[in-house]
């Protein structure tokens, strides 16, 4: 029996409103959405809205929820393939499908995820519940484990690859979609099968150089504000890291921070690029030992990976970067397009010394990129293991041997 018109009615006209919620909070972030730039891009008065969601926060729960549903029919359909191959090529495969509706026209299919945790505990709770039911069906992509070592190197796997999903509708914008198809096959191929020429190597050396967090007494009050900042924007976001919060963190004033920065913007902006002028640090300290490619590159992945695991002020997540505005955006992704470019062109020096497979390295370059940024998300994964190069080559073990690679 088809549904009564007034019923369909009103759910396609939450349909639309929850799409153009996505568009609005893709494009702009959480905090600048408002009821009325998502009335009036379909049309709506505010008023008209507010029968639908009364507050704000309601609709953005509902924007998370479907991009969350969407992920988790994804994750279950490639689940259903025969084995971790299949799993893994259909995954992949959908997502750059998916990229292809939207650029074709598709609007408020997904959502970045990124600002979840801004929203107040009570529905934020539910939603991360979700990821990990998202998370946990994805670590079944590689088969049954079978002991706590296994299920902890399958958890690494899932998390770098929801990562490199997630990140793709960003870098997919350098890329024509008639180049879509080889893009999904070299995609596959760099995650299934890692990075060096001998599978499974992974002899990173020890870098010098001045990365890593020093004493707080050796830090001037930007210095400080800027590692404070940083951590809280980390676990709570862009709105949840008020300059209340992380002047009170310091024992200091709001007049102390606008001292500073002008706005907090300024501040997150400084942010990034203390993060990226730190990693493009570790980079350069990589390139100047006197080995093979592929070393450097471990070499320069393993030291980022324990800023981001145990360092106490790690880089700053990419998950700020949905709150800038947009010239701002363009900005931090100019920056962090040249870092992926760097490593790039370490794959390409590996690749004719023959200690890197041939692989494409611009897209190998936006992996690494991703699956640095996430490994703060795995800092409480790391702490299980006792030892911290025993976390750093397991969770890179995505890149140095492949996600289909038996485990030991």
């Amino acid at each position: 029996m088809s549904k009564p018109a007034a019923t369909r009615k009103f759910g396609e006209k939450r349909e639309a409103i929850i799409h153009a919620a996505a568009v609005q909070i893709n494009e702009v972030g959480v905090q600048a959405t408002t009821l009325a730039e998502v009335a009036k891009a379909i049309g709506l008065n505010a008023t008209s809205v507010t029968y639908y969601f009364p507050r704000k926060e309601g609709l953005v729960v509902a924007v998370y929820e479907q991009t969350l549903s969407l992920m988790e029919q994804m994750a279950n359909d490639a689940l259903a393939q025969p084995d971790p191959s299949s799993r893994l090529k259909h995954f992949i495969a959908s997502h750059v499908a998916l990229r292809k509706r939207i650029r074709a026209g598709e609007r408020g299919l997904t959502t970045a995820l990124s600002e979840i945790r801004t929203l107040d505990a009570d529905v934020q709770e539910p939603l991360m519940a979700h990821y990990l039911r998202v998370v946990d069906i994805v670590r079944r992509f590689f088969g049954a484990w079978r002991d706590s070592d296994e299920r902890a190197l399958f958890s690494a796997r899932a998390h770098i690859l929801l990562e490199a999903v997630m990140w793709w509708p960003i870098w997919s914008l350098r890329y024509s979609v008639l180049d879509f198809k080889r893009i999904e096959s070299r995609f596959f191929d760099i995650l299934a099968n890692g990075l060096p020429a001998e599978k499974g190597r992974f002899e990173p050396q020890q870098l010098i150089g001045n990365w890593r967090t020093h004493d707080d007494a050796d830090a001037g009050q930007n210095e400080a504000f800027l590692r404070a900042a940083t951590v809280m924007i980390n676990k709570l976001g862009y709105r949840g890291a008020s300059v209340n919060r992380i002047a009170e963190s310091l024992n200091v004033t709001k007049g102390s921070f606008y001292h500073h920065h002008d706005a907090k913007d300024d501040l997150v902006l400084a942010c990034f690029q203390k993060s990226y002028d730190r990693m493009s640090a570790v980079q350069i300290g990589g390139l100047g030992i006197g080995t093979d490619y592929w070393t450097r590159l471990s070499s320069v992945l393993a030291e980022l990976v324990d800023l981001q695991f145990f360092d106490p002020t790690p880089l700053l997540r990419t998950t700020a970067l949905q709150a800038l505005d947009a010239d701002h955006k363009v900005d931090v992704v100019t920056r962090s397009n040249r870092l992926a470019r760097r490593f790039a062109g370490m794959l390409i020096d590996g690749i004719a010394d023959g200690s890197v497979r041939p692989i494409d390295p611009l897209v190998a370059g936006q992996v690494i990129m991703s699956t640095v940024n996430s490994a703060y998300e795995a800092r409480h994964w790391a702490e299980r293991f006792g030892e911290p190069e025993v976390a750093i080559r397991t969770y890179l073990s995505a890149l140095s041997e492949g996600m289909l690679a038996p485990s030991r």
